[in-house]
């Protein structure tokens, strides 16, 4: 006689097989590669690799181990799905606004200014920053350290070449962000595309770094790190709190996204809240 399993117990075991699967993987490209994703939100991941399993036409997760083993580009690909490269210059405008008119004013008293632009995708809040300083008077003393752990996207960012057909959601950002000039002032348009000018790139410093894997590299005055902690569990964000504490001056600001904070966290009392509804924090031990 056949014996018959219910379907809610098949697909517990899938699910089970799967999870073993991501485990597999995720050490297979920290032992192998040294990119440690082993504590980025599940389903942000189990979304990520399955969408590269379909990519590639593999029929599991285990093919796709055994593929990026053997396959460089394939790892590259796969870093490209890990690294999520949403963003638009002066995204969230009131954002650059709340930089532009309370931390700008702080900023003209010191004699440097570092900051420091995590996960910095293509570079588009990079340039807005630049921008920014250029009209505050402060960008001859300041150096941007630009970041990002995909190795492809931080050469675009360095190119400060973008399509043609966002400038017009972009100068409307530039505006609401308290942008002082014409927005067209800072870039040439050549038939699709348009090239911002060099002098925005002067004081900037492209790097590859991983959050996850790499140490302080200076002290700053601004680090700036939006919509790119909701991607790790709680263990992760807070060792990345640590680095960016560590790597923060004493009285030195600290940009998050709309949906990141500081609570809950080992740090939440070594900063105030500067601007609640921006996300600003300011360290205060």
């Amino acid at each position: 006689m056949t014996k018959l399993f219910p379907i809610n117990s098949v697909k517990t075991d899938l699910d089970e097989i799967e999870k073993i699967e991501i485990e597999l993987l995720l050490e297979a490209v920290f032992r192998y590669y040294g990119y440690d994703f082993r504590n980025y939100a599940s389903p942000f991941i189990q979304r990520r690799i399955c969408h590269r399993v379909n990519k590639e036409n593999l029929s599991s997760i285990s093919a796709l181990q055994e593929k990026i083993l053997r396959d460089h580009n394939v790892m590259e690909r796969l870093i490209s799905d890990f690294s999520i490269n949403v963003t638009e210059m002066f995204r969230d405008p009131d954002f650059f606004l709340a930089i532009r008119k309370k931390v700008i004013p702080i900023m003209k008293e010191f004699p440097e200014i570092r900051i420091w632009h995590v996960g910095c995708s293509s570079g588009e809040e990079v340039y807005s920053m630049a921008i920014l300083l250029h009209e505050e008077g402060l960008y001859e003393k300041a150096r941007i350290f630009a970041t990002d752990i995909n190795a492809t996207i931080l050469e675009k960012a360095k190119k400060g070449t973008f399509p043609l057909d966002g400038m017009q959601r972009y100068t409307k950002n530039y505006f609401e962000a308290g942008g002082k000039r014409a927005f067209s002032e800072y870039y040439k348009a050549v038939d699709d595309q348009v090239f911002f000018h060099p002098f925005l790139q002067k004081n900037v410093v492209f790097a590859q770094h991983n959050l996850v894997t790499d140490h302080s590299f200076n002290e700053f005055d601004i680090i700036i790190c939006r919509n790119v902690l909701i991607y790790f569990n709680k263990s992760l964000q807070n060792d990345v709190h640590k680095l960016f504490y560590n790597s923060l001056s004493l009285s030195g600001f600290l940009g998050l996204g709309k949906r990141e904070g500081i609570k809950f966290t080992s740090y939440e009392n070594c900063y105030g809240e500067f601007d609640a509804t921006e996300k600003i924090y300011r360290k205060i031990k």
